[in-house]
């Protein structure tokens, strides 16, 4: 009985303290959110005071004129070249809104074209570098675009990339990087990128690859660019062959270029490398664009691939970003036009990149003529997805795939291919299931008549028919 009286003793004691500090709590929280809202309307009140009675060249709202003058950006640029007085390389490229395909919209089928069931397949298959003798197939018309190895991703990422790449039957690019032996285990169809680096003409990648890709320019870079020394260490720097004290300024054009004439020697060289697999060429597309594609005609290219000016890149100067080379959709229109005329439209693929993240920018394209699209953005922020609290707030989210970053080896691989595989494979399920609205049961089918313009540039410029053709007046536009 003793014990019991004890132990009940105990009991409301404990029981007795833990609402005494429930009670206490609740006090404490009443009255330091009370003295909070006080601190803080009092801090607020003393700012406010200070920014209405400051003058102008004294007060901090200056700084928004110039803001809403320039952009917080541009502000931040400024200052990041005044730190050391040197090219500074902005990832991802520019943040300029340029024209693309919103003003383009599809006509399904409904009265007059019926559109295609549920259960009806759509055959999404594509044909790269047809008139090869080893042509480059894969299932869906997305690709993972160039992204290299050292010098932009780090090994962990460009393994996932590879790998969510062959769950999908698609290819993934090595992009400007060495040839890195554990991407191409990892990958099914894989594109190796010959650059304009020392590394470029890589043997092991030639043999490895399912398709060559000469790099000449892409959307946010052209021409040279510099690779300090430390920038690059460890694995990549000793693939590279590149020494830590050497800085590496890499070539501006593909070494035994010297003129648009040396090209067609060029690829039939390249030719007898790449044992009958198809051999691309990438290209800025720029306001010259009918010149350029002339030469890659004429040097016998199976393959274009067309990066626009809305590309990105790990690194390069806002100037190359932001005021060179013309918007994708001009790109693609002008690009096909032009092998159209030339009658090299069905001996030549289309490969379209720089801008294209949702599966009605993609479809648009195809419709307009591309054969297959690359994407870097979308696979490059499905890489982070379920893993951004590894960084965030702290750091940018890109600091979990970047090689220079000390967070790398904290992606996990097997969730970021996933993630990727995903990503890709629900846009393609979006597309089959526009190409069944369309009435249609195949890529193949599409064309500029499924798609109207909203406004009459686009019209004028892609060559479709205008969703109002009459005139308020009732009259036929001409």
């Amino acid at each position: 009985m003793l014990l019991q009286t004890a132990l009940l003793v105990v009991v409301l004691s404990a029981l007795g303290a833990f609402i005494a500090g429930i009670i206490l709590l609740g006090l404490l929280f009443f009255v330091g959110k009370f003295s909070f809202r006080t601190i803080v309307q009092r801090l607020f009140g003393l700012v406010l005071e200070r920014l209405l009675s400051d003058k102008y060249h004294e007060n901090l709202m200056e700084l928004w004129g110039a803001v809403r003058r320039t952009s917080v950006q541009n502000i931040l640029e400024i200052s990041l070249r005044a730190e050391e007085g040197k090219l500074i390389q902005r990832p991802l490229g520019s943040p300029k809104t340029l024209p693309h395909y919103d003003t383009l919209m599809f006509v399904p089928g409904q009265m007059a074209r019926l559109p295609k069931e549920a259960n009806i397949p759509v055959n999404m298959k594509v044909t790269l570098g047809s008139k090869a003798e080893k042509p480059l197939q894969i299932e869906i018309p997305l690709m993972i675009t160039a992204m290299g190895y050292g010098v932009g991703l780090s090994e962990e990422a460009k393994r996932a990339l590879a790998r969510a790449a062959k769950q999908l039957g698609t290819a993934t690019n090595s992009g400007e990087g060495p040839f890195l032996s554990e991407e191409r285990e990892e990958a099914g169809k894989f594109i190796w990128q010959i650059s304009r680096t020392s590394w470029g003409h890589s043997s092991p990648g030639i043999a490895a690859a399912d398709m060559l890709e000469v790099q000449m320019g892409q959307g946010a870079r052209m021409g040279p660019f510099t690779i300090e020394p430390n920038s690059v260490q460890g694995k990549a720097q000793t693939l590279m062959g590149i020494a830590p004290t050497e800085t590496l300024v890499t070539a501006a054009v593909i070494p035994g270029i010297r003129t648009p004439w040396d090209w067609p020697k060029y690829v039939s060289d390249l030719r007898a490398e790449a044992a009958g697999k198809p051999i691309a060429i990438k290209i800025m597309a720029t306001g010259g664009l009918e010149r350029d594609l002339a030469v890659c005609l004429e040097a016998d290219f199976d393959v274009i691939v067309l990066d626009g000016a809305q590309g990105g890149a790990s690194g390069a100067s806002p100037m190359i970003c932001d005021d060179l080379g013309i918007p994708s959709l001009l790109a693609l229109v002008r690009a096909e036009r032009f092998l159209r005329e030339q009658g090299a439209r069905k001996e030549v693929s289309l490969v379209v990149a720089g801008g294209y993240a949702t599966p009605g920018e993609c479809l648009k394209a195809i419709a307009l003529g591309a054969d297959a699209i690359y994407l870097g953005t979308v696979p490059l922020f499905a890489l982070v997805h379920r893993q951004i609290h590894k960084v965030f707030p702290w750091e940018p989210l890109t600091q979990l795939v970047y090689y220079h970053s000390p967070y790398k080896t904290q992606l996990d691989i097997n969730l970021a291919s996933t993630s990727v595989a995903n990503a890709l494979k629900s846009m393609a399920l979006e597309m089959e299931e526009g190409v069944r609205a369309l009435g249609k049961t195949a890529l193949s089918d599409l064309g500029p008549n499924d798609l109207v313009a909203m406004d009459e540039w686009t019209a004028n410029v892609t060559g479709v028919k205008r969703a109002y053709p009459w005139q308020t007046n009732g009259r036929p536009m001409n």
